[in-house]
């Protein structure tokens, strides 16, 4: 009777443990390299920073006619000081403002909290209108302080 010598070719558990361990090392390294928040709020503050620009220049354009005041866009109110920052401040609607269409094509909206109520029809850009104790304009996107993360994105002309 012949021996029946075969011999399988495996990988034994060990090594199999010690290429999975790997794998998942590999990967956290490459997610904590990438870090997907960061990314995304990056991106976010990338609009933001554009957003804030372009309603500065719109406002700009538009103060800079002849016979056009600050004060037809609605009461744009004072900035608050470091104390009052944090305080609630009456928001200027540009949305319906003369500024849409002849300057801008539409008011842009904040990536994470401009929206517009269903119910009421009540835009909400995410964006702060102030002028300054000197008379400029301020134009800011205080949803850029993710996480506490990053400063408030300001403009001001």
């Amino acid at each position: 009777m012949p021996k029946l010598n075969k011999k399988i070719k495996a990988f034994s558990l060990i090594e199999i443990l010690i290429v999975v361990a790997l794998m998942v090392i590999l990967s956290t390294i490459t997610i904590i390299a990438i870090n997907p928040a960061k990314n995304f709020r990056d991106t976010r503050n990338a609009q933001r920073s554009s957003d804030v620009a372009a309603i500065l220049n719109a406002v700009t354009q538009y103060t800079s006619e002849q016979g056009h005041l600050l004060s037809e866009l609605g009461t744009v109110p004072t900035c608050p000081t470091t104390a009052e920052i944090g305080t609630e401040v009456e928001m200027v609607n540009l949305t319906g403002a003369p500024l849409v269409e002849d300057y801008i094509v539409a008011i842009p909206l904040d990536p994470s909290t401009g929206a517009e109520n269903e119910t009421t029809g009540v835009i909400t850009t995410g964006y702060h209108i102030c002028q300054t104790d000197g008379g400029r304009i301020e134009i800011s996107a205080p949803a850029a302080v993710e996480d506490g993360k990053a400063e408030p994105i300001t403009v001001k002309r």
